[in-house]
């Protein structure tokens, strides 16, 4: 079964661009011979990567104790000109915005111009009477119960004129709420919607001027700036999604309306992210009681964590705890508050999911990270050694891996989308040693089996591909990609 990818607020243009992806990095100067060794293990890993993934171009920046120890560009800002990724390439955040909506409530919040726990109501006027009650945690961690303004399937506005942001809003304002608030976590771009007019509200400006003023300004930013396709931004990456069956790019036509940008909007690039990142620890933007409760874990009513802090993902396990920004597929920043460690990477594919990546260059920095969460840094060296040596005996491969290095096995995620990589590469074999690997670590996964079997059916292993689908079926009775292969598959 497919992984899914995260929605991403883009219409596809319909030019296709192929182009192999080159990386070209500049060298980051090293304190001991120690570091160098670590940096180029970490370029190594970055560039293994984003051939993996098709990444055509890539910032990376690592901040330790406050001082960025890492800064490296790689690859292509422009398939189209082929012009390399320098420190002066913009990306775009997406998402990720949110992480500074969140910061700024929390200004408002030093200021006592907002209340947490308040009422939505209590600040904006003229809303439907069951929105009234949402506080602005509940709208922060996206367990406000509402409608979302955004159709997550056509990633267009709601309403009948999916162009027309006036219309959108009173569209999604007629519709029923979803859920009491606080009952449950969706994420929701309508919260961030409110929250920009509870922002501009609070504070007397409009909320992209405030961010400017009050963040930008004050961290070290001055290239950064909302925008998006319809934009002139000077020195801005371009955006691609892989095409079907990722044999060439196509354009991505971003489209972030402004009366949105709280949720996403921004163009940076990794070193005005660091300056910022930094700035927010050392006290210049909130102080540090403000940044602890900013980052602190949230709940639902019934008590159960809720999967946001206040603008800010959670990334949850037992230690090495670390608060993110995420957005599209292709951009994110990890911060790790008791390492005293951050990781940004950006990106110009939409999909191509950096974030996955940033634990593994975390646990250069943090041993005990990678010991617990290096199963990612095991599959690249895993892949790296089926490369050369073949895909037979993954198990024993593996196993001498991670004795070698110390490391836990990867995640059964982090081979699922090995393996349908290979599927899209037409090459089923491998996916299916790939996949038989999964299975292996992880028997009672309906997923891996699921996956399994589809390789098998690509493979035309039509006997295996049915028992395959039977087990996860039985481990899963819900999995309707099981039922329906079964129908076609084995129709008795």
């Amino acid at each position: 079964m497919k992984p899914r990818l995260p929605s991403v607020l883009l219409v596809m243009a319909l030019a296709a661009v192929a182009a192999p992806v080159t990386s070209i990095a500049t060298a980051a100067p090293a304190n001991s011979s120690q570091a160098s060794r670590a940096e180029q293990e970490i370029a190594a890993f970055v560039r293994s990567e984003m051939r993996e993934r098709q990444i055509p171009g890539l910032q990376l920046a690592v901040i330790r104790h406050g001082k960025v120890v890492l800064k490296r560009n790689f690859g292509l800002a422009s398939l189209q000109y082929q012009l390399p990724v320098t420190d002066a390439s913009l990306f775009s955040i997406n998402s990720a915005t949110k992480a500074f909506a969140g910061v700024a409530v929390m200004q408002l919040v030093q200021e006592g111009k907002i209340d947490l726990a308040a009422p939505i109501g209590q600040y904006l006027t003229g809303l439907p009477a069951a929105w009234q009650a949402v506080t602005v945690t509940q709208l922060l961690n996206h367990t406000s119960g509402l409608p979302d303004v955004l159709d997550q399937r056509s990633g267009k506005l709601v309403g009948p004129q999916p162009d027309d942001a006036a219309a959108a809003w009173s569209a999604v304002q007629a519709l029923p709420v979803e859920a009491p608030p606080g009952q449950r976590y969706r994420y929701n771009q309508t919260n961030y919607v409110l929250l920009a007019q509870l922002i501009e509200r609070q504070s007397g400006q409009p909320f992209t001027d405030f961010i400017r003023h009050r963040q930008f300004d004050v961290a070290g930013m001055p290239h950064s700036g909302f925008g998006d396709a319809k934009d002139v931004v000077v020195g801005k990456a371009s955006s691609y999604v892989l095409d079907r069956g990722g044999n060439g790019y196509r354009n991505v036509i971003e489209d972030f309306p402004v009366f949105m940008r709280a949720g996403a909007g921004i163009n940076s690039n990794a070193g005005e992210l660091a300056n910022w990142l930094i700035a927010l620890q050392s006290g210049r933007l909130l102080a540090p009681a403000s940044v602890e409760r900013l980052w602190q874990p949230t709940s639902l009513n019934d008590g159960k964590p809720a999967q946001w802090a206040l603008g800010w993902p959670t990334i949850g396990r037992d230690g090495h705890r670390a608060v993110a920004g995420i957005g599209g597929g292709r951009s994110a920043f990890y911060v790790y508050p008791d390492d005293g460690l951050a990781v940004i990477i950006l990106s110009n594919l939409a999909g191509g999911q950096p974030e996955q990546l940033i634990d593994t260059i975390a646990g250069f920095y943090v041993p005990g990270l990678r010991q617990q969460r290096g199963g990612a840094y095991a599959a690249h060296l895993l892949r790296n050694k089926a490369a050369g040596t073949g895909f037979e005996g993954l198990e024993q491969k593996l196993a001498a891996i991670r004795r070698q290095h110390g490391l836990p096995a990867p995640a059964d995620d982090d081979l699922n989308a090995w393996g349908y990589r290979l599927l899209g590469r037409q090459q089923p074999k491998q996916a299916v040693a790939v996949f038989q690997l999964g299975v292996q670590l992880y028997p009672q996964g309906a997923n891996g089996h699921d996956s399994l079997a589809e390789a098998y059916e690509a493979d035309g292993a039509t006997a295996l591909a049915v028992t395959h689908y039977r087990r996860s079926l039985e481990l899963d009775p819900g999995n309707t990609h099981a039922v329906a292969r079964l129908r076609v598959l084995s129709p008795d």
